[in-house]
């Protein structure tokens, strides 16, 4: 999804070759990939070039970001103190994180105010 993010469109092979030598794959398994996305109706193709498709992200990385959150949360009951105490004690959490999130819910809280 990143490359499609970043360039829009690609086809399957430029999406494969946007990964590190090392971690490319087998291109069958690449268009799996591809084609997965597309049953989960997060990518999509939208033209086709000679034997081959070119695709697009059909939702946005910030949609993407804010389901596979949802999902993970959904682990854990919902609850977002689990996963907070793990980022603090990992140390991936650090204090501008906490101060970006109170400004977010004092903005959610005046939003509901009205």
């Amino acid at each position: 999804m990143e490359v499609l993010w970043k360039q829009g469109r690609a086809s399957i092979r430029e999406v494969q070759e946007a990964f590190p030598e090392k971690k490319r794959q087998l291109t069958r398994r690449f268009q799996t990939l591809v084609y997965r996305r597309e049953g989960k109706q997060a990518g999509r193709r939208v033209r086709k070039v000679g034997n081959f498709h070119i695709f697009e992200a059909a939702v946005s990385r910030e949609l993407a970001q804010r389901k596979l959150v949802d999902d993970f949360l959904a682990l854990f009951g919902g609850r977002t103190q689990p996963v907070m105490a793990h980022g603090i004690e990992s140390g991936r959490l650090t204090l501008a994180d906490v101060k970006e999130a109170e400004k977010i819910l004092r903005s959610v809280e005046e939003k509901e105010r009205r």
